[in-house]
């Protein structure tokens, strides 16, 4: 994540860009990511037309009171790359917030697994609501999580 900054963009300035600029801005450090990125220590890695990864490596600060990352880590990945894919297929003017997602955790997620990927793919994006999916995946490929979401797209 070096080279990247933290903060908001301004109204403004994300109305001159498409929903594809702006997540590519993101992964690409043109734009700064959320400050919640860098309290949890995620990264957008990848951005392309529908379809968004983002990255952690999650550490003793992520853990549980058994031992395990929380949930919320794996939410919170999986909220933004699958919101910012949908957001990835806006016009300019538009934006998009999450009216709903859905998770389910398969495998406990720990220091020890190391970098993990969030996938987000969008599955329909109409001219007022987008779903979409994602999965959490580990550096052999193993699914760890997965989720869907539906977003509200309006004008900004």
């Amino acid at each position: 994540m070096s080279g990247k900054t933290y903060g908001t963009v301004e109204d403004s300035r994300r109305k001159e860009m498409s929903g594809l600029q702006f997540v590519q801005g993101l992964a690409d450090g043109t734009l700064p990511l959320n400050t919640i990125a860098r309290t949890l220590g995620y990264d957008v890695a990848e951005a392309s037309k529908g379809r968004v990864v983002v990255t952690a490596i999650p550490t003793d600060a992520h853990l549980n009171p058994a031992g395990t990352v929380h949930g919320g880590l794996a939410a919170t990945l999986l909220d933004s790359c699958m919101g910012l894919a949908i957001w990835s297929m806006l016009d300019k003017g538009l934006s998009q917030t999450t009216l709903e997602f859905k998770i389910s955790l398969l495998r406990p997620i720990t220091p020890a697994t190391g970098l993990i990927r969030a996938e987000g793919a969008v599955l329909n994006c109409g001219r007022r609501v987008g779903t979409a999916e994602g999965r959490i995946i580990d550096v052999s490929g193993r699914l760890l999580a997965h989720g869907t979401t539906t977003c509200l797209i309006f004008d900004a």
